[in-house]
């Protein structure tokens, strides 16, 4: 008898579905995304933000997985189309792999890249959905039935002609002297496999092994890696949860470093806590909370880094800018330059110029115009009168912006009455006050709040303030300078105070360090 054909199980199964739901920036350099499906009755969706097209694009796919039918035994691969590795051999990419590779029941499985930009729905058997990293199993269809595995049945006329199926024959033995009798074969039922917990994980480049003890440390290192790849998808920087991170890590990676023995992570924890100290330190100094002793903190005038040093930018540009030489005319270009610093032009009542130590207010007004330095509407005398509910205009056409919109200094419309109001802070102080010190007291004590380190000590890291920089920048005398510095100590500005190889030494009263501006 002569077969004309025949087909393999191969070519009778049928191929398998796929479809994949994209998410694509809508324009360039905008914000928004499009999502498009595969399945040609979808139309795309422009969403605002890529954190909403993910969310969109995830939903969409769901849906179509609830109201698809569940994957088929007879289905072939949906991968083998796209030349996946497990159906391209090594030597080459157009030679195929044979069919074995494939194996298990066929799955519904959802693939997606590591950046969520795409994620696709296919029909696979279950070897090839392993194969996949980020392979998750939707549905798995039944087991193919013995009608389906055995292969086409007999018509009807050939069973008759054979007679009825033979009955299942079980093993034979070369030895045995007579024929045994038909042993039934049976399946063994599977045996159970123990569970394990096998969870693994990856932090700071280095994979978690899933045998690690104490399952404690395994469990925390995993969580902290996770935790940290959440961070980083944070649209603010939190400093003080990284500093918390880095500390938990540091802790981590000196237990880790007992239980293996390895100098890398020992060295990988000192990293950490330098990298916790340091966050928390930019965290405290952000918020105007730099440390001051051990445990304790202290609330600045004037929070952060930037606003430190716009202190600093403006003192600087005073000190080379002055119009008249002396103290009191220094002292009153600083509260005037604070007053117009971003546009040339403020407002000035006679209380700001009256709590001023200065000898004669009119009179130093008076010469500020006569220079051409300032400009009033009026005289001094009726800028000395003005009262809050109607100030007196004044300009410095020196601050004023060039044709560009550039001036002298670079920070905002917040940031210029935050430092007017810690000059004022400053000169003002109560103790200053009732000591009565002068213009040149008051503008050290300037000098020295720009000049501290984070816990109060005197000059970079300590070590001290030039005289030469503090006497040009008071306007006095070398030998004046001593007293001025007894006067800080007396009004409680100055602790441990001392002249000594033309350094001022000490450290600010605890006081008054909120009113300090650290340098970095």
């Amino acid at each position: 008898m002569t077969v004309e054909g025949t087909v393999s199980g191969l070519e009778e199964r049928v191929v398998g579905r796929a479809w994949m739901v994209r998410l694509d920036p809508a324009d360039r350099g905008g914000a928004a995304v499009r999502v498009s499906c595969g399945r040609p009755a979808c139309a795309p969706q422009v969403l605002p933000s890529a954190a909403v097209g993910r969310t969109a694009a995830v939903a969409h796919l769901a849906t179509h997985l609830r109201a698809a039918p569940g994957p088929r035994p007879e289905a072939s691969c949906a991968c083998r189309a796209g030349e996946c590795h497990t159906h391209v051999r090594a030597d080459g990419p157009r030679d195929r792999a044979p069919a074995l590779r494939c194996g298990g029941p066929v799955v519904l499985a959802v693939i997606n890249d590591r950046q969520g930009r795409w994620w696709q729905a296919l029909e696979c058997c279950a070897r090839c959905a392993a194969a996949h990293p980020s392979a998750k199993i939707v549905a798995t269809a039944p087991a193919a039935t013995a009608r389906a595995t055995a292969g086409p049945a007999p018509a009807a006329g050939a069973r008759g002609a054979a007679g009825p199926p033979p009955a299942p024959v079980g093993p034979h033995f070369s030895h045995a002297t007579s024929s045994p009798a038909p042993v039934p074969r049976t399946v063994p039922a599977p045996r159970p496999k123990p569970r394990r917990n096998r969870r693994t994980g990856k932090i700071a480049q280095r994979f978690v092994p899933y045998d690690l003890h104490p399952v404690a440390l395994r469990d925390e290192l995993i969580e902290l890696g996770d935790l940290f790849r959440a961070y980083q998808q944070r649209p603010e920087p939190d400093l003080e949860q990284l500093a918390e991170l880095h500390a938990r890590k540091a802790k981590a990676f000196r237990t880790w470093a007992e239980v293996t023995g390895e100098t890398e992570l020992r060295l990988d924890a000192q990293r950490a806590e330098q990298a916790a100290a340091a966050a928390l330190l930019q965290h405290q100094q952000r918020t105007g909370q730099s440390p001051v002793g051990e445990g304790e903190v202290t609330n600045r005038l004037l929070p952060g880094l930037t606003q430190w040093d716009h202190a600093r930018t403006v003192l600087a540009h005073v000190a080379e800018h002055t119009p008249l030489p002396g103290p009191e005319a220094r002292l009153m270009a600083v509260m005037l330059t604070l007053r117009s610093a971003l546009t040339g032009t403020g407002n000035l009542v006679g209380q700001d110029v009256k709590g001023l130590p200065l000898t004669e207010p009119e009179e130093l007004i008076g010469r500020l115009v006569d220079s051409g330095w300032l400009s009033i509407p009026g005289t001094a005398d009726d800028l000395l009168a003005s009262r809050p509910e109607s100030p007196t205009p004044i300009t410095i056409p020196s601050l004023m912006p060039d044709d560009d919109g550039q001036g002298p200094f670079d920070f905002g419309r917040k940031t210029r009455p935050k430092l007017s109001g810690w000059a004022q802070r400053v000169v003002g102080d109560k103790k200053l006050r009732k000591k009565k010190t002068g213009a040149a007291t008051r503008l050290l004590a300037l000098a020295l709040a720009v000049r501290t380190t984070t816990d109060g000590r005197l000059g970079p890291e300590g070590e001290g303030v030039d005289l030469a920089v503090l006497t040009s920048w008071c306007a006095v005398e070398p030998d004046e300078l001593e007293t001025l510095v007894e006067q800080l100590t007396v009004a409680d500005w100055l602790e441990e105070a001392a002249v000594t190889d033309g350094l001022l030494t000490g450290r600010l009263a605890e006081r008054v360090l909120q009113v300090s501006c650290p340098l970095p």
